[in-house]
């Protein structure tokens, strides 16, 4: 499906594709909350529409994102009980024709997976600067590991040949609001997602990838031409 614009400002397209998104909430709904910059515009026309009398609770995926909707006027949910969320609305940093995605540039993967498993139906918001033919360089894959024994697990990695990289910011060791940390990975192209996903995930240290397969329901894509709108197929 497509919904034609002129604009071709990469905001502006964000900011399209987002709102297109926020149509699919009704009134009632438990609603994940992404992290990102395209999850922010979803956070801030979900915040208009609650103002509008929306009546919504949210999960957040960060502080961030968490602060970002009080100040948007939109409840969160209080308890880390079980979930019963009805819709999760996140971005993504590339996302393949099989919408398989890599996320986790912000370094909130580990919560927004944690969110999408929970929810009913996961939409994933993205401009079209994001589609890729093929995951892989020149965005790196985030691996959150634990800080103990971390240059072990890097060493496994790198025996792979996957190339990680400690994540760093302003000079820091950089930690996930979990305390862990990031490995990031620079892999050629990843041709096979699930399997790889499978290979990381039982080493030890690895606490989650930022490889997000077979988890969207719909993918909407904010582009030059209009909003694009693909089913996925979540497993």
């Amino acid at each position: 499906m497509l919904v034609e614009t002129k604009t071709a400002n990469l905001e502006d397209l964000k900011r399209m594709a987002a709102e297109a998104a926020i149509m699919y909430v009704r009134d009632g709904q438990v609603v994940g909350l992404g992290t990102g910059s395209t999850a922010r515009y979803v956070v801030l026309a979900l915040g208009e529409r609650v103002k509008a009398g929306l009546a919504i609770k949210g999960v957040a995926t960060s502080r961030e994102t968490a602060e970002l909707a009080r100040r948007s006027g939109i409840p969160l949910l209080e308890t880390e009980d079980a979930w019963a969320i009805d819709v999760d609305i996140d971005g993504a940093d590339q996302v393949d024709p099989q919408i398989n995605l890599v996320k986790g540039g912000g370094g909130a993967l580990l919560k927004e997976k944690i969110v999408a498993a929970a929810a009913r139906q996961v939409i994933i918001v993205v401009d079209h600067t994001k589609r890729v033919p093929c995951l892989g360089n020149p965005f790196p894959l985030p691996v959150e590991v634990i800080p103990f024994g971390w240059g072990s697990t890097a060493r496994q990695l790198d025996d792979l040949g996957l190339k990680p990289v400690l994540r760093e910011r302003n000079g820091q060791i950089f930690r996930t609001e979990a305390g862990h940390y990031i490995l990031d990975l620079h892999i050629g192209r990843i041709e096979n997602p699930a399997e790889l996903e499978i290979r990381l995930n039982v080493i030890p240290g690895v606490v989650e990838t930022g490889l997000f397969v077979g988890r969207t329901d719909l993918l909407i894509v904010g582009t030059p031409g209009g909003v694009e709108v693909q089913q996925g197929v979540r497993q």
